[in-house]
């Protein structure tokens, strides 16, 4: 499971909504919308814990 970085719920990475890379590493999304708030500002969201 991973979390995802926006809302913090937990995601089977097999059933994510959407999942996006930045520098190196893949995160993964509950839904669409959490997507396009990291992908606006993903140094808010990345960090070395997932």
């Amino acid at each position: 499971m991973a979390t995802d970085p926006v809302c913090k719920m937990q995601v089977d990475e097999a059933k994510a909504a959407a999942t996006a890379t930045y520098q190196g590493k893949t995160y993964y999304f509950c839904a669409f919308a959490c997507k396009q708030t990291f992908e606006k500002n993903p140094e808010k969201y990345a960090t070395s814990k997932s």
